[in-house]
């Protein structure tokens, strides 16, 4: 059960609380160097055994993003087509392949790379936030037809596509989230 204490404020917490999925974006390109700031941040994320089986392709050329769209975003996965209209999109692969990842999921159950795509990930959209870009995941789009797309070879899985550019708008109401006292325990589960 949660205990009483007080969480200490910090900028860290603001620019977490303050970043939101954003769906619609200003036509305007991103500049480069905003991306491969983005990137060094995803680069500097942790792994499980420092394998770091991520590696991140940008789109930042209109036709390029339009073209990729027609594959990932079709039939089923039609929904996912506001993307088409983002400045940017940041394909992220995870090599399947690595000793940590074979081993922990056999032994764990875990797949080690998912998480450490998750982790690499978030340090991308934390610090595009951080220089006012907006962004949003998305886990739903048509993974084969992207991986073929790119020419991306066995071994290697399409996880996700991030959304990325200037924002139109924020929202202003967040989505509630749940309190302390949901989430937490400390030493022992207790219901």
């Amino acid at each position: 059960m949660c205990e009483k204490g007080k969480i200490i404020k910090n900028p860290f917490l603001d620019l977490v609380g303050q970043r939101q999925s954003v769906r619609k974006f200003e036509e305007r390109p991103v500049e480069r160097e905003k991306i491969l700031t983005c990137i060094e941040a995803a680069r500097l994320a942790p792994s499980a055994e420092n394998v770091q089986p991520w590696r991140f392709i940008v789109l930042d050329e209109p036709e390029r993003i339009k073209s990729l769209s027609e594959q990932a975003f079709s039939g089923l996965y039609r929904y996912t087509r506001w993307a088409a209209n983002a400045p940017v999109i940041i394909a992220i692969f995870a090599e399947r392949d690595f000793l940590a990842n074979r081993l922990g999921k056999e032994i764990q159950g875990t797949h080690y790379y998912l998480i450490d795509v998750g982790i690499a990930g978030e340090h991308l959209v934390l610090q595009a936030e951080e220089l006012g870009l907006g962004s949003c995941w998305i886990g739903w789009f048509h993974a084969k037809n992207t991986q073929k797309y790119f020419g991306v070879p066995r071994g290697w899985r399409a996880v996700s596509l991030l959304a990325l550019g200037y924002p139109k708008y924020r929202k202003k109401e967040k989505k509630p989230k749940k309190k302390m006292e949901e989430i937490l325990y400390f030493n022992y589960y207790k219901k």
